[in-house]
């Protein structure tokens, strides 16, 4: 939910000036993450340095000037210009120059407190700033925590989680000082606070006794570490282990920490994928990393050292271009346009046409070892949240023909709390774009150890669900930075699509079917790009609707996802009440609302329930609905006798594809309804990109 970076520059003189600009750029890289308040901190003087002679201890030379710290609500751009306006005020050179630095930086949504600067990261363990910490996620034992320090004489400014963080970092390493003989290190440090916290978390700590060094640490939460060495040939497929790695070369280098891949990709492609557990620790350009064994601390007497762990860096598959708006005014615009190129790359290698004598078929290399599990399971569950819970029940009709296994779909959230059955004779489906959704992963937590085989469908490769399911298909749909997902879903159905086609892959009697509906995914980017072309047409809809309150999208079949999912999208970005009704639910309560006034959207595509909606349509319009249908090219007449309705015609594919095809038109009403009603169609109030808390 909330972005944090950081940036390292070590041998390496950097000013002042040039420090700010890649933290403020780091963060609008992650600003889809949370974007209600933010903040940075810097160090105050360039001018201390340590004796690499002396200890650790701080009480062995003289402590570093407070870190400056800056915190403001609103946007980035709030903070950039609260930044400059007090750097201006206070007179500070931004001309200084520092051969070694190192800065943290926090965008936030809120969940604990409202959006203000006192509850804005980083977050400080008192007036002197000793220890600094930016966060992402959510500690669930803060008021115990908070209670005990209370009493230990700390006091709190604001109603967060995190606070907690860096007081409690301040207490341990005081207490240690007093108690011990020897110098404690930052990460002895962090790892006793470690022991303390329960919850989801990815945290950046920063002190004025360690200056110049980092600490980054995760549990459930996603973290990068990013490498650029001045000197590029000497760490290229390198493995690290503790501090040898990068650390006695003097080399002049750049290490970044980050939610994401966004806020690295300009600057390296060298990365660390931080696992649950590890402690990284930043210092003298080197990076040590650690295990955090959490049963071993409780055991122990004393703050310890854990083992070290070996690692290797890997390479980022993508491009600067992919997180640029190009010619786009959003990324929302600009993502549901290249929907037929994100399409193209999902099938991408998966889709196999055959020759005279060959089948048409489909490789899912993810998957091939485990497709005979599946076929032979009790039934197969959908699990996800939002869209991609949308995605999965549009595919359900499909995978329940094909697999011949029965389908159930579950809301994680509800899941957990109901504790449903889940069995070791399951395949639970995990459905999430950005992979690291925190209630899905709860959901997987909870299937993992009921026993059913765990397969995962996301977006993000390196995610959370990427590596902790047993299996799973990578949607390839490329970089989504617009809140509202849009090429994320009809890729993920697209996919869900072919794991249908694959567990039915040995039945002969649905072969015709399967070949199909693979001609079908092989044009589906044609008809996409047929559909873009309905931009002007929907904008002319939304000025029509721009006074509206309410929009209600009734569908069925294969299209009630669509319903859910197109009045998702209105009332995500348009801010608008919109509700999507399964059609043949409209007797049942709906109908009551239906007037001349109310504008209603009727999904009607050819299909098996195509003479099913055109009787919805004859009811509503008997009661004198505004009517809004959908409909495939040449349906008019059908649909719409004596052009009562206002129709939207839709290029015709495979039923089961349909969704992908019919949920277009609705991002672009989404889309235009928002940019012409002034609201920010990028970043909708109060919502989030990656959904990191319960």
């Amino acid at each position: 939910m909330c972005g944090i970076f950081a940036y390292l520059n070590y041998n390496l003189n950097r000013e002042r000036r040039y420090i700010l600009q890649v933290l403020f750029n780091g963060l609008r890289r992650l600003e889809y993450r949370g974007y209600d308040s933010a903040g940075i901190s810097i160090d105050n003087d360039f001018s201390f340095s340590r004796d690499p002679s002396t200890s650790q201890s701080s009480s062995n030379l003289s402590l570093s000037p407070p870190p400056l710290v800056f915190r403001q609500e609103g946007n980035i751009e709030s903070l950039v210009k609260s930044v400059y306006q007090e750097v201006a005020a206070t007179e500070l050179n931004l001309e200084e120059s520092f051969s070694t630095h190192a800065g943290i930086a926090h965008t936030r949504w809120a969940t604990h407190g409202e959006p203000a600067p006192r509850n804005s990261h980083p977050h400080t363990s008192g007036s002197g700033n000793d220890f600094l910490v930016v966060h992402n996620g959510v500690i669930t034992n803060y008021k115990v925590l908070k209670e005990t320090l209370v009493r230990h004489g700390f006091t709190f400014e604001s109603e967060t989680d995190t606070e907690v963080i860096p007081k409690l970092a301040k207490f341990v390493f005081d207490r240690a000082n007093e108690e011990g003989d020897q110098a404690v290190s930052f990460s002895e440090v962090v790892l006793e606070v470690m022991r303390h916290l329960e919850g989801a978390y990815a945290l950046i700590f920063k002190s004025r006794h360690y200056p110049n060094e980092l600490i980054a640490c995760k549990r459930g939460s996603p973290l990068l570490l990013g490498v650029k060495e001045l000197n590029e040939d000497v760490c290229n497929g390198s493995a690290f282990h503790d501090a040898k790695f990068l650390s006695k070369n003097g080399n002049p280098k750049e290490l970044f920490l980050s939610s994401d891949a966004n806020a690295l990709i300009e600057h390296t492609k060298k990365v660390l994928v931080i696992e649950d557990g590890e402690v990284v620790h930043l210092k003298e350009g080197g990076v040590s990393i650690l295990k955090f064994n959490n049963d071993k601390g409780r055991n122990a007497s004393s703050l310890s050292r854990p083992a070290s762990v070996q690692r290797a860096l890997s390479i980022l598959e993508m491009e600067v271009e992919q997180i640029n708006k190009g010619k786009y005014e959003h990324y929302m615009q600009k993502e549901i346009h290249e929907q037929p190129e994100s399409l193209k790359t999902t099938m991408r290698g998966r889709l196999i046409r055959g020759g005279s004598c060959k089948a048409k078929t489909v490789l899912l290399g993810g998957l091939k070892d485990h497709l005979k599990t599946i076929r032979r399971s009790r039934r197969i569950v959908f699990i996800g949240c939002g869209t991609s819970y949308n995605a999965a029940l549009a595919a359900r009709p499909i995978v329940e023909e094909l697999s011949g296994v029965p389908v159930t779909m579950e809301i994680a959230s509800d899941l957990l709390d109901r504790q449903g059955p889940i069995y070791r004779e399951d395949t639970a489906v995990f459905v999430s774009q950005s992979g690291e959704t925190a209630d899905t992963l709860l959901a997987l937590e909870y299937a993992l150890e009921n026993g059913a085989l765990c397969v995962g469908i996301t977006n993000t490769v390196g995610s959370i669900i990427a590596r902790n399911t047993h299996c799973g298909v990578h949607i390839n749909a490329g970089c989504e930075i617009g809140v509202a997902s849009t090429k994320a879903y009809t890729s993920q159905i697209a996919v869900m699509a072919m794991l249908a086609l694959a567990i039915g892959g040995d039945t002969i009697s649905n072969q015709e079917r399967r070949e199909a509906i693979i001609d079908g995914l092989f044009d589906l980017p044609n008809k996409i790009r047929e559909v873009l072309k309905l931009d002007q047409e929907m904008k002319d809809l939304a000025k029509l609707l721009i006074a509206e309150q309410s929009l209600l999208v009734f569908g069925r079949g294969y299209n009630y996802a669509t319903a859910l999912e197109g009045a998702l999208k209105v009332k995500e970005v348009a801010l608008m009440h919109s509700e999507g009704i399964l059609a043949g639910e409209m007797k049942h309560g709906p109908l009551a609302l239906v007037d001349e006034n109310l504008p209603i959207v009727v999904i009607a595509t050819r299909d098996s329930c195509f003479s099913k909606q055109q009787s919805v349509i004859q009811q509503l319009h008997a009661r004198k609905g505004r009517l809004i249908v959908m409909c495939s090219k040449g349906d008019t007449a059908s649909v719409c006798p004596g052009g009562a309705c206002r129709v939207i015609e839709v290029p015709q594919v495979e039923d089961c594809l349909q969704p992908v095809v019919n949920i277009v038109p609705l991002q672009l009403l989404a889309y235009h309804l928002t940019v012409i009603r002034g609201y920010n169609v990028d970043q909708p109030r109060n919502l989030a990109k990656s959904v990191t808390t319960q």
